[in-house]
Formats: C-alpha cells, sequence, structure tokens
C-alpha cells in the first residue's frame, strides 16, 4: 500500500485537541474555538455568534463541534448563520475535527467551530 502524506496548501489543519483544549498551528488554544483558512481564534460560544458570522463569504458551511457528543445546535445560533449563507453541520467535536482536516485538504471553503471536550476533573 502506497502512503500519501496530506498537504493543506491553503489551510492550518487541527493537530490535536484534548480535555478543554485544542491545538492548531502548534498553538493551544483553550476553550472553545473557530478554524477557519485564514486562522483560528478563541471562540466563547452559542452567545457569540457575531465571531462566526464575519465568516460570511469565505465558508460555504460550518462543521459544528457540539463537544463530546452531537447536540442539537440552539435555534437562534443556526438561524443567524443560515440567513447570511452559513450552513451549519452539527457533530460530536472529534468528528468535526477529523472532517475539517479532510476537507480543507480537498480545499473546500469550510470552518470548524467547536466547542472542547470535556474538562478531566
Amino acid at each position: 500500500m502506497k502512503m500519501t502524506e496530506v498537504q493543506y496548501p491553503e489551510a492550518v489543519p487541527i493537530e490535536g485537541y484534548g480535555p478543554g483544549f485544542f491545538r492548531i498551528g502548534g498553538e493551544i488554544i483553550e476553550g472553545g474555538a473557530i478554524i477557519h483558512a485564514q486562522g483560528a481564534q478563541s471562540w466563547a460560544g452559542y452567545g457569540d455568534a457575531a465571531a462566526v458570522l464575519v465568516l460570511q463569504g469565505a465558508v460555504d458551511f460550518i462543521l459544528m463541534g457540539t463537544g463530546e457528543t452531537m447536540a442539537p445546535v440552539p435555534a437562534a445560533f443556526r438561524e443567524a448563520l443560515e440567513e447570511v449563507g452559513i450552513g451549519v453541520e452539527p457533530m460530536a467535536s472529534a468528528s468535526a475535527c477529523r472532517t475539517y482536516n479532510v476537507l480543507v485538504a480537498e480545499g473546500r471553503r469550510v470552518a470548524a467551530v467547536v466547542l472542547p471536550v470535556a474538562v478531566l476533573d
């Protein structure tokens, strides 16, 4: 079997995640995160729709990582994004991270907006 290294010519991949954090481009982001072709930043959660709305025109949809398990996305958050043409695909954060890496490697216009998995006590 031939192995091919994945290249990310136009985006920084999600390198890892753990209890309460994401690692993107060698940097750690504590808590929620928004990851897209232009970079990554902290995200305060569903009440911070404005931070995601700035992606209008730059992405076709977001992969909404809802934490450890897939959960419904609050209607007001979803509606705000869909109103400006940004689709929302909810899934567990681990799945969102993996899917984001695959899609950006294909050159797709996508962002990952992810809530962290549980913090260990």
